[in-house]
């Protein structure tokens, strides 16, 4: 068979980590693999090449994705056909596409329109907000960033009796500001599931004061709200796939905190650093699983399916299925949370 892989979406690290498993086990069936360039965008533009073992040898700890990536949405820009066509030109069996809702929900149409295009998806996303797995390639390692990040920033809030406030991604769900924070031991934890009230943010930080701690830090989903306003956004432009540029809650908190606190406040905003750098051993272990997994999927020729992790079974979920809505965090470890702010 011959088979292209493309990643989508934002990047995660161990993304290179689930290209080396499918080339591995792809090549080990027998299959020619294909590394479809930039998301989608390589199946627009016909922008492939073919996959050996030497191309994937020693990317197993690299962040980021070889075959690099894109927003590229082909229903939105109503090239589809140029899609057939490459599927056609390059005689591709199926397409094993590594990437979050929007990506995988590009694969779901496709393998459901006449003439189909007919493939596989793994989940990748460190906001790890995909309701057919536990876990998504990236999370973890997200995770671990933004609880090295408090870390880092408790000895200097220590030091300068300061708020810290550490605004993390999160535009839906807030799973990467409540494990982080959690891991991290932050005092208090804002997720976009749970509006917030400024005035009792205050009051926890005056009176962790009041018994003699002079520093709180504070953790912040990008897509946290005020009670009763809206998320805050950096423009009203929307990508492809119709998602607007979120940022400023981090500055907005830091503002009002200061101001109603009288306590000296400083923000980081943590950004792409998030997605970036190598990934912890269990990312490179499930995302190993996943590609293993997938080509195993093809063989089988189990279409429309996602590659997902259920407790610590990898599983066909189908893409419908999978996709369907946002999953929130886990209440019971929400209220975990909250037992330490």
């Amino acid at each position: 068979m011959r088979v292209g892989v493309l990643t989508g979406g934002g990047d995660s690290p161990a993304t290179n980590a689930a290209i080396r498993a499918i080339v591995k086990k792809g090549t080990a069936e027998g299959f020619d693999i294909f590394g479809l360039k930039n998301g989608w965008a390589g199946l627009v533009e016909n922008d492939l090449r073919e996959l050996t073992s030497a191309d994937v040898a020693g990317i197993l700890p690299k962040g980021g994705t070889i075959l690099g990536t894109s927003r590229t949405n082909p229903f939105k820009l109503d090239v589809v056909d140029k899609v057939r066509k490459t599927v056609a030109d390059n005689a591709l069996d199926a397409i094993i596409a590594i990437g979050g809702d929007d990506t995988c929900g590009v694969l779901h149409k496709l393998n459901n329109i006449s003439d189909p295009v007919v493939g596989v998806g793994i989940p990748q996303t460190i906001d790890n907000d995909i309701p057919g797995t536990d876990y998504a390639i990236g999370f973890d390692t997200a995770v671990s960033i933004v609880a090295d990040a408090c870390d880092k920033l408790h000895t200097t809030a220590e030091s300068h009796h300061r708020v810290m406030i550490l605004e993390v991604m999160g535009r839906d769900a807030g799973h990467i500001a409540l494990e982080g924070g959690l891991a991290g031991g932050a005092d208090i934890i804002l997720i976009p599931e749970q509006q917030f009230e400024l005035d009792k943010i205050c009051d926890r930080i005056k009176e962790r004061k009041a018994a003699g701690k002079t520093f709180s830090i504070i953790v912040v989903a990008e897509g946290a709200k005020p009670a009763g306003e809206d998320q805050i956004v950096r423009t009203e432009k929307v990508d492809q796939f119709g998602h607007v540029l979120l940022g400023g809650i981090g500055e907005y908190l830091t503002t009002e905190v200061e101001k109603c606190t009288e306590i000296e406040s400083r923000v980081t905003i943590l950004g792409h650093l998030q997605r970036g750098g190598q990934p912890t051993a269990y990312d490179r272990v499930l995302a190993t699983r996943f590609g293993v997994e997938a080509i195993n999927f093809v063989k089988r020729k189990l279409w429309d399916q996602m590659v997902s992790l259920r407790g610590n079974k990898v599983v066909a979920v189908p893409l419908g299925e999978a996709l369907d809505g946002v999953k929130p965090v886990d209440p019971k470890l929400y209220e975990t949370a909250m037992l330490f702010y």
